[in-house]
């Protein structure tokens, strides 16, 4: 086949497509999804605490805030799962430490989605891994290619662009170096974004999704997964949940982005997230007891989500370990249960990465959280 004709397609597309979302800042998993039947929260937190009558019932004793309200739908259609207590090892509340040691999988080069899509048994093609954002993130450090974008519209080469890719592909395509593939993995990338480009999205479903960075960077994943051109990992940031002073007004936007963003998603895709999982991470909660600032400092353990297809969603997992003193950590911390790793593992299995889960998590003993089993 000639070289200039050798595009993306979309054939061979490997179906199952996985979307990392990172809180960065520490949000707080207390008031995210807050333990409605333990007393000792209301206690440590008698300004902030979500009230009874205002949270949206999960289980009996968890309760969303009702800011998530729009995640309430996928939650009782079985599709999302709730993990509690969850977070890393590192007990530093450093935000950069936390997140390094979170981003890399443990105290190892590289990322564990760059690891992750390096065990993939087929090649990676020029869409195989995008972050949405100005630069890749350490989690997909070390995979075997990575596309950077804040919108598909940074993806041209300027008006009539065709004549330019075509000249590209004949140069490129008689390279058989490193560079020669780089080059037209490249040009690959830029000719189905030309395509995808020059047709208007419609989302399904009803869905709407709002303007914000966040949704927006939603919708174009979307986007590439319904174009079926081999997406198998998306990463995107949802930053600023450092909540020290006046708790409500730093985490009330971002909770609403996060739940309006993830709904219209889930909406959106429709049949499509059967071969689709969202998993959705922060590097720390907060601690237990509100400030006197009507906020909350770094703490430890926080909430992750993990939504999508063959998930037995509709439920809270993780061992509860209660908010009274005897079992809070170090200065009163909700303790970590429940290690992020022991999400992400039946993750990366449903997503065909089994056996190689050992070189993905290096130096760590697994015990996988039973997502996909009631």
């Amino acid at each position: 086949m000639d070289a200039v004709q050798s595009f993306v397609t979309g054939e061979g597309d490997q179906q199952r497509t996985l979307v990392v979302i990172f809180l960065r800042g520490g949000a707080d998993g207390l008031n995210m999804v807050a333990p409605l039947q333990d007393d000792g929260y209301y206690r440590a937190r008698p300004r902030i605490a979500i009230g009874q009558s205002n949270a949206i019932p999960l289980d009996g004793f968890f309760g969303l805030n009702p800011l998530l309200k729009d995640l309430a739908p996928a939650y009782h259609d079985g599709a999302l799962a709730i993990i509690h207590a969850a977070g890393s090892e590192d007990s530093t509340r450093s935000h950069f430490e936390a997140q390094d040691l979170m981003e890399h999988g443990g105290l190892t080069g590289g990322g564990w989605l760059g690891r992750f899509l390096r065990a993939r048994a087929n090649p990676a093609g020029p869409l195989a891994a995008v972050a949405v954002g100005k630069a890749v993130p350490e989690s997909l450090r070390g995979a075997p290619a990575a596309t950077v974008f804040q919108s598909l519209d940074d993806f041209s080469l300027g008006k009539d662009s065709e004549p330019l890719i075509r000249s590209l592909g004949r140069l490129y395509g008689m390279e058989t170096d490193i560079l020669g593939a780089a080059g037209r993995h490249t040009i690959d990338a830029v000719h189905r974004i030309e395509q995808l480009r020059g047709t208007k999205y419609q989302a399904a479903n009803g869905s709407i999704y709002s303007t914000d960075d966040f949704s927006e960077g939603l919708r174009q994943i979307a986007r590439l997964i319904k174009a079926r051109v081999g997406l198998e990992a998306a990463s995107l940031d949802l930053k600023g949940w450092d909540s020290h002073f006046g708790q409500a007004t730093v985490m009330d936007p971002l909770m609403t982005r996060l739940g309006r963003g993830l709904s219209a998603f889930y909406r959106d895709l429709g049949e499509h997230i059967q071969h689709v999982t969202v998993v959705a991470m922060t590097e720390f909660g907060r601690r237990v007891e509100e400030n006197s600032a009507f906020g909350t400092d770094h703490g430890r353990g926080s909430v992750m989500f993990a939504l999508g297809g063959g998930i037995k969603g509709g439920r809270v997992l993780g061992k509860w370990p209660g908010l009274t003193r005897d079992v809070l950590e170090g200065p009163g911390d909700l303790p970590v249960v429940t290690n992020y790793r022991n999400v992400l593992a039946p993750i990366l299995s449903h997503h065909g990465a089994t056996a190689a889960l050992d070189r993905i998590f290096p130096d760590f003993s697994l015990a996988p959280v039973p997502l996909y089993e009631v």
